[in-house]
């Protein structure tokens, strides 16, 4: 038989059970950073270079979008249970993100898609260093904030 208030202070929580360890504080931040500076990056391309989103971005800005209000609230004070909330969002926006890199890439046919009008979902809109495109950075941001997500849950398991 364990002792409680020994189990929870080895897990990073003090004796009301708020979470203290500094570690979990840092993947959460690390994660709404990630979710900041991509929203952030979404809006500049948007608004500022006038790029039109096609309908997948948009799937993947509404599954970006909440991410950085939903981990805020688990930043102050620290709720390691905020990958209930968070990673629902984070791998849904992953999925969206990885099928449109696909259809950039020629795999996936741009028959398959929901884009019926506006901008077509497999154009390149941008090619930083011939490869670099704004879904394959939405795929990378998915995937950091998803890493940050399990990291914290399995570091802050019991």
């Amino acid at each position: 038989m364990t002792d409680k208030p020994l189990a929870r202070a080895r897990h990073g929580a003090d004796s009301t059970g708020a979470v203290t360890d500094p570690t979990l504080w840092g993947l959460v931040f690390a994660a709404w950073l990630v979710a900041a500076v991509s929203t952030l990056g979404a809006l500049f391309l948007g608004e500022v270079m006038g790029f039109a989103p096609c309908v997948l971005c948009w799937y993947q800005r509404i599954f970006m979008f909440p991410l950085v209000f939903v981990l805020a609230m688990g930043l102050f004070p620290l709720d390691a249970k905020v990958v209930r909330y968070a990673f629902p969002l984070a791998a849904a926006g992953w999925l969206i993100a990885a099928y449109h890199v696909l259809l950039v890439a020629g795999i996936i046919p741009e028959s398959a898609t929901p884009c019926t009008q506006g901008v077509p979902c497999g154009q390149v809109q941008v090619a930083w260093f011939g490869f670099v495109t704004i879904p394959l950075l939405s795929l990378l941001s998915f995937t950091v904030i998803n890493l940050m997500l399990l990291a914290l849950k399995f570091r802050n398991r019991p």
